[in-house]
């Protein structure tokens, strides 16, 4: 099942506009590298991913930061790929604390994670998010890619919480693991950690390209729902539970980063510096670099992060819609990768011509006997349809 594209010019960027007031952002991602151990197929990471040689240098890196605090930024998540992979971990974490940045480190926790922990600790690091690709280690070490994954990333979670260090799980729900929903909460609740994300797998990247593989059912999404909605009664003041749900089978899209260019931005491992974590999936965009910018001048100016900001680039249904300073007109990707157009409506929403046919499309995908994986990996990157060729 496929959608029209809708009839402009593929990937077009919006008509010119007067640029709309400018914030202040308060977080970044920095993605020191896309070197990982594991291969999880509904990684966000982008199809073709970029080489150690062509990474930001530590220099580079403590530049864009103290930029980043200068500017306003509140906190770093240090990021990847696997962010431990780089010996300059330790450093740059260091340097964020010397800057007054919060640091929350977002990792597998295999690799060099549990030799470095106590080490960044030290250097101020004030939070970890480790991933969890399931309960149990065969589902987990499956999806991961990585046998004896899932027993590291106890170990290691074990570890942060001896540090007296705040740790998050964060879990990416699909059909491979949501009837796995109920056990995670639990292991969470075991490990000690203070928050856990249950986020249904959002399609861009490798996951796109692996939808047919990751689309849950839509009644195994609602009893997710149900058993989340349910354990944070459960477990007030143990456990904050966080949820994303799959846009496919949402009512309203979720605002982009808070709104495109109005809260947060990424830098790649090469310096590229993006409004959102997908957003060089978009063709005609102008993505500047830190090599050439100084970040704040990449907040106020680039042409990409000004492309989608503010409302008066927006077309009907949500030019006149009451929602369009609530969610922005939904995901710029996800309108690209779906429909061929960045600046069209979120089919994710109600009030887009597309929406019957994308949950059409998920619950024919979710019916159908799911495909192989296709795993990340650093070398080729897989051939990805557009819907409606």
């Amino acid at each position: 099942m496929t959608i029209e594209t809708v009839q402009r010019e593929p990937g077009a960027a919006p008509r010119p506009q007067e640029a709309p007031p400018v914030g202040l952002p308060i977080g970044i991602l920095a993605e020191l590298t896309h070197r990982c151990p594991l291969r999880c197929p509904y990684c966000s990471n982008p199809l073709e991913l970029e080489r150690r040689e062509a990474e930001l240098d530590t220099a580079t890196w403590k530049r864009v930061l103290s930029e980043a605090a200068a500017l306003g930024i509140l906190h770093v998540h240090l990021s990847g790929g696997e962010p431990t992979a780089r010996p300059d971990l330790v450093e740059l974490t260091a340097h964020c604390a010397a800057e007054g940045l919060y640091t929350n480190l977002i990792t597998s926790g295999i690799g060099r994670a549990s030799g470095m922990i106590g080490a960044l600790a030290d250097a101020g690091l004030d939070h970890v998010q480790v991933s969890l690709q399931g309960a149990t280690a065969e589902t987990g070490d499956h999806i991961g890619g990585y046998k004896g994954g899932h027993a590291a990333k106890l170990e290691f979670a074990k570890q942060v919480t001896d540090l007296g260090l705040p740790l998050t799980v964060n879990a990416v729900i699909h059909r491979g693991n949501i009837h796995e929903v109920e056990a995670i909460i639990d292991l969470a609740v075991a490990l000690k950690a203070r928050r856990l994300e249950v986020a249904h797998t959002q399609y861009y990247g490798w996951a796109y390209a692996n939808r047919a593989a990751l689309m849950p059912a839509r009644p195994d999404v609602d009893r997710s729902v149900a058993l989340v909605e349910a354990a944070r009664k459960r477990l007030e003041g143990v456990l904050v539970i966080d949820m994303v749900i799959p846009d496919y089978y949402a009512r309203y899209p979720k605002p982009c980063s808070g709104g495109w260019g109005r809260r947060t931005l990424n830098v790649t491992p090469t310096g590229r510096v993006l409004p959102c974590h997908a957003a060089e999936s978009i063709p005609n965009l102008e993505f500047w670099n830190v090599r050439e910018h100084a970040l704040g001048d990449v907040w106020r100016s680039s042409p990409a992060f000004n492309a989608f900001r503010g409302t008066a680039w927006m077309s009907e249904p949500c030019r006149s819609c009451e929602r369009r300073e609530m969610d922005f007109g939904g995901c710029r990707c996800q309108a690209m990768a779906l429909l061929g157009d960045a600046s069209a409506t979120d089919p994710a929403c109600a009030k887009s011509p597309f929406h019957a046919r994308v949950e059409a499309l998920a619950n024919s995908e979710a019916a159908a006997v799911p495909p192989d994986y296709i795993y990340r990996t650093i070398g080729g990157a897989p051939t990805v349809r557009t819907e409606g060729a």
